[in-house]
């Protein structure tokens, strides 16, 4: 079997992978908390607005992490701006519509899911039994909020929108793999300017407003941290662990936007959420605790080349 991929240093590339999912997983309740008085479709071309064009200004100052952009790059690129920056915020803004804060959030982990799938089956990333356990215990949590009333959670539209946003990402995620050691900020902020100005321009057509410019700053500001810094640290946590093991690692993301949701925007804990929580927090364990041994006993060193 030849291997088209090779990890790297588990330990920083799980770091970076964890920064990266802190940074999202703030910006899901934070997202939720201003949807209410945003168009879904206007505030994810704000937010991605406010990521390519804060990541363009650290451009300007200097900042580089990787290799220039070439033209062989260009068809994964424009797939990451499909699928990453139109189709999935999108998505996830009109799941939140329809859905807590604190279940979205949960149900975000369904990306790091989809990713490994694509990853191990499509590009053929090695796997083992213990990641493949943690993904059936996050996806089993999943479900359960999925079948959870409106009331109560997820509500079905809502979970599916939000599962499809997750889909989309895994395929953005598979997709930035393949161009992980082009220059991170100049990758996250092209992606960032083209997918904001689209989705913000449909907005706009579909006869939506711009809001009060205190909106448009708060939804710059989250975009900024939880889709522009967030997609550097996953950018560069790709170089190191390939895209199964980063959204393995990010999958420890929605947790954090489950219990800011719960706290700060005081919403309901229900049965359903609770024990998706224990089925979703087990999977991730599972993940955050794999070492190269793991590797080797399903995928000894001789069938891995870098």
């Amino acid at each position: 079997m030849v291997r088209t991929f090779s990890l790297g240093n588990i330990r920083r590339g799980g770091l970076l992978a964890i920064a990266a999912a802190v940074l999202f997983g703030l910006s899901t309740p934070a997202a939720k908390a201003v949807v209410g008085n945003v168009h879904p479709l206007l505030l994810a071309g704000l937010l991605y607005l406010g990521s390519g064009l804060g990541l363009g200004v650290m451009i300007l100052l200097g900042h580089r992490h990787g290799v220039g952009l070439k033209r062989a790059d260009l068809p994964w690129l424009l797939a990451t701006i499909l699928f990453g920056g139109a189709l999935g915020p999108g998505l996830l803004m009109w799941g939140l519509t329809e859905t807590t804060g604190s279940a979205a959030s949960l149900l975000l982990t369904l990306e790091g899911v989809f990713t490994a799938l694509i990853a191990w089956i499509v590009f053929r990333e090695p796997f083992n039994k213990r990641v493949g356990l943690g993904m059936a215990a996050i996806f089993l949590g999943a479900v359960l909020l999925a079948l959870c009333s409106p009331s109560g959670g997820a509500g079905t539209f809502g979970a599916v929108a939000v599962a499809a946003a997750c889909l989309s990402w895994a395929i953005d995620n598979n997709c930035t793999s393949k161009i992980a050691d082009v220059d991170a900020l100049t990758l996250a902020s092209m992606k960032g300017i083209a997918a904001g100005a689209t989705n913000t321009a449909l907005a706009l057509a579909l006869g939506n407003t711009v809001p009060a410019p205190a909106l448009v700053g708060a939804s710059a500001l989250i975009g900024f941290f939880g889709f522009g810094l967030s997609l550097v640290f996953f950018v560069l946590a790709l170089r190191e662990i390939g895209a199964a093991r980063t959204g393995a690692y990010f999958s420890a993301a929605p947790f954090l936007g489950a219990v800011i949701g719960l706290v700060v925007l005081r919403e309901p804990v229900t049965l359903s959420l609770v024990l998706a929580g224990l089925l979703m927090g087990l999977g991730v364990y599972l993940h955050l605790t794999e070492s190269h041994a793991d590797v080797e006993m399903v995928f000894p060193k001789e069938d891995r080349v870098a």
